[in-house]
């Protein structure tokens, strides 16, 4: 399976565009789209490029979203339509969901669910997970997810059962629930979840971390061993932001090929591949500077 390297450009706007200022020039511009190069200047143009030959080179299901928020621009590239295991990035809209249901007293959040969200965002703990579900109607959330933060393809798997884990979605579907948080999210609520994806566990720093320090990125990892056509291989999902004031939502999600077999050398390959694809989009150093998960 040879993912698609093609990339897309559509130009839209926001309805409450972040404050910006200053972006790195390895970064996506900040100025007026160039007359010839469309809404993204000329250099970032050449960026896409490279990322889109580096994405078409790669085995299995890739693709990649990045968003400006200050002019709406989207940039698009691979199998965007694949559906893809979410993994532990659904982790990401639980939180969500909890706390703004602990906002208008539909539920209670106390010391220990406070500690089982934080281990969700930091080194991604199941156990936090599944304990979270269980206890606040994990199912019964998952309207919200598509609904609320528009991630309209997300869906539980036939033949599973309706857990967190259990959930596939695509690169869209992660970036609108990105740019729910940084656009509609409660300032207290958004604050915390920015920072804590900003300072995630060494388990995580791969991904949209692949941007590089100076964009002070952060994100939500996802990274498993799943089944599909008979066959077993890993997914290694990214959702984040990077660039001042968090301008640029990114995602991507990897459905590995499963020639890339079931151990850690898979999900080290897919979680490799996601972050220098991130990394050639801001122009940062290839291979990225990142850390990747030992295990499953």
């Amino acid at each position: 399976m040879l993912a698609v390297g093609v990339g897309t450009l559509v130009a839209g706007f926001l309805s409450r565009p972040a404050a910006v200022s200053a972006v790195a020039s390895a970064a996506p511009s900040r100025g007026s789209p160039s007359p010839t190069c469309g809404p993204w200047d000329c250099a970032q143009q050449q960026r896409f490029a490279a990322a889109s030959a580096f994405l078409g080179r790669q085995q299995g299901y890739l693709a990649i979203v990045v968003r400006d928020r200050k002019t709406g621009a989207v940039w698009r590239a691979g199998a965007g339509d694949h559906l893809t295991w979410a993994a532990s990035t659904v982790k990401l809209a639980m939180t969500v969901a909890l706390l703004e249901g602990a906002r208008v007293g539909q539920l209670t959040l106390d010391a220990t669910a406070r500690r089982q969200i934080a281990d969700m965002l930091n080194w991604s703990s199941d156990k936090a997970a599944d304990a979270l579900w269980d206890r606040y109607g994990g199912e019964s959330l998952a309207g919200r997810f598509t609904g609320k933060y528009g991630m309209t393809k997300l869906a539980f798997q036939p033949g599973f059962a309706h857990r967190w884990g259990h959930l596939k979605c695509t690169p869209d579907d992660l970036a609108a629930l990105m740019g729910y948080i940084l656009d509609k999210l409660l300032p207290d609520d958004r604050a915390y979840l920015v920072d804590a994806m900003r300072s995630v566990g060494a388990v995580q720093r791969w991904g949209v971390w692949g941007a590089g320090p100076d964009q002070h990125p952060g994100n939500k990892d996802g990274w498993s061993v799943e089944p599909d056509g008979g066959t077993r291989h890993w997914v290694a999902d990214t959702v984040g932001f990077a660039g001042p004031d968090e301008r640029y939502v990114v995602a991507a999600m990897y459905h590995v090929p499963p020639s890339a077999g079931t151990t850690s050398a898979g999900v080290h390959s897919g979680a490799h591949v996601v972050s220098d694809l991130v990394a050639t989009v801001f122009g940062a150093p290839v291979p990225a500077a990142v850390s990747v998960p030992d295990h499953e």
